[in-house]
């Protein structure tokens, strides 16, 4: 009788949130048919209780996981966990996590890469100091300083001008908003994959109206903002043509991508870019977000099921039989943080 081929448990483990929207049926049954087996990882149960794991990935945080973790990591050395705890910590400033882009080293030939100017204000007395935000020039946008994945992090504003201000609740980012067409690029990374769309996004701003419009918008996202009236936000976005927006280049963006998958330490992630409108050739990142919303992605099952076969692969020892390459293949684990 034929040796049946191995199975490969990829236990997971997420907010309910975020497993209802990831863990769909398609992909369920795509990573069945390429025998993975997706298993749901009890958050109440030892994770060392809950058998053996080729892979973990997971999007839960606190103290109390993170230690779980570690002690299965110390009993299950070889198992990748997906991603650091540590490394994806780092994502929840929404200061620290745009350093990443300013430490990049790619060739800015033809495009250029930046981030927008944008300061960080702790405390209330500051948002009305003219010296602290003297720097920037209005609109603003507001974020919270905590990007955590909770739904206070996702609440932001538009400012218009300084009165607006003092609605912000500190900490607080104040981010300079760039005109960028209406449009904004969203880059997914999984692993060595990297893959661009294009979504709608905040209508650009007129400079000679900025008076005339109210002190702030609040909003959690651009796609669901209510815009004032002189915006003529519905006329905008039907002049805008977002599919005839013209996207960046591939070999750009997939460098960006790869280039922040290396400082990061992280497989899962995407980020939002735009596209200066004064600048055409100039990007800017201005959000990066840990493993998100994944099944908006096209094909989002196939890209996930040979991202899982490969971390699999390169952990285990079902690879071409030598002394060389399983010695690549620990390398390899090392150098990817595994």
């Amino acid at each position: 009788m034929a040796e049946q081929p191995r199975r490969f448990a990829i236990g997971y483990a997420l907010v309910p949130k975020k497993r209802h929207s990831f863990i769909q049926p398609s992909l369920v049954e795509r990573a069945c048919e390429r025998g993975i087996d997706l298993i749901p990882i009890d958050l109440d149960i030892p994770l060392s209780e809950q058998g053996a794991f080729d892979c973990i990935i997971h999007k839960v945080s606190g103290k109390a996981w993170r230690a779980q973790l570690e002690d299965y990591s110390a009993k299950n050395p070889r198992t990748p966990i997906i991603d650091p705890p540590e490394a994806i910590e780092r994502l929840h400033n929404r200061i620290s996590m745009l350093q990443f882009v300013s430490e990049l080293k790619i060739p800015q030939e033809k495009e250029s890469l930046g981030v927008p100017n944008q300061i960080v204000i702790y405390d209330q007395a500051a948002l009305v100091d003219v010296g602290t935000v003297g720097a920037l020039r209005f609109p603003l946008i507001a974020k919270p300083l905590v990007a955590d994945g909770s739904a206070k992090s996702h609440k932001m504003a538009l400012v218009y001008h300084r009165d607006g201000l003092l609605k912000q609740k500190p900490p607080v980012v104040l981010q300079e908003f760039v005109n960028h067409g209406g449009v904004i690029f969203k880059v997914y990374v999984v692993g060595d994959y990297v893959k661009c769309v294009k979504r709608k996004s905040l209508p650009d701003v007129c400079e000679e109206k900025l008076e005339g419009l109210e002190g702030s918008v609040s909003f959690s996202q651009v796609s669901n903002l209510t815009a004032p009236e002189d915006w003529e936000e519905d006329k905008y976005y039907e002049t805008m043509h977002l599919g005839e927006a013209e996207m960046p280049p591939l070999s750009f963006v997939t460098e960006v991508g790869q280039g922040l998958r290396k400082a990061m330490g992280l497989h899962l992630f995407n980020f939002d870019m735009i596209r200066d409108a004064k600048v055409g050739n100039r990007y800017l990142v201005i959000d990066i977000n840990y493993f998100p919303g994944y099944a908006k992605m096209p094909s989002y099952e196939t890209v996930l099921v040979e991202f899982f076969l490969d971390v699999v692969h390169k952990s285990s020892d079902e690879r071409p039989d030598s002394a060389s390459d399983g010695q690549e293949v620990a390398e390899d684990v090392l150098d990817r943080g595994w």
